[in-house]
């Protein structure tokens, strides 16, 4: 019984990281340029739920297209987007 117990334990947290692991996250974030200098507000969508690595994927990401992330605000699930779209304007998911 108790090893069932235990499998039936370890089976609902494999699921629950599943759920987790598939979680839509997205980060928004203040980029610039320089010469001229050119700030924008931007939200993209990232890997991970984490301020941490959603932070380097960002700047990396930003980096390809010639900007420097200047911070990540905030990251957070797909309940968020909409309050955040027409902020972001063009910027919003264009990376």
């Amino acid at each position: 019984m108790k090893q069932i117990v235990s499998s039936l334990t370890i089976a609902t947290l494999i699921s629950l990281g599943a759920t987790v692991a598939a979680a839509e996250c997205y980060a928004d974030y203040k980029a610039k340029q320089d010469n001229p200098l050119r700030l924008h507000y931007g939200v993209m969508q990232v890997s991970a739920c984490d301020k941490g690595q959603a932070q380097r994927e960002v700047a990396q990401r930003l980096k390809a297209s010639g900007w420097t992330l200047l911070n990540v605000l905030t990251v957070f699930g797909s309940e968020g987007l909409d309050q955040r779209k027409a902020n972001a304007g063009k910027f919003y998911l264009r990376f």
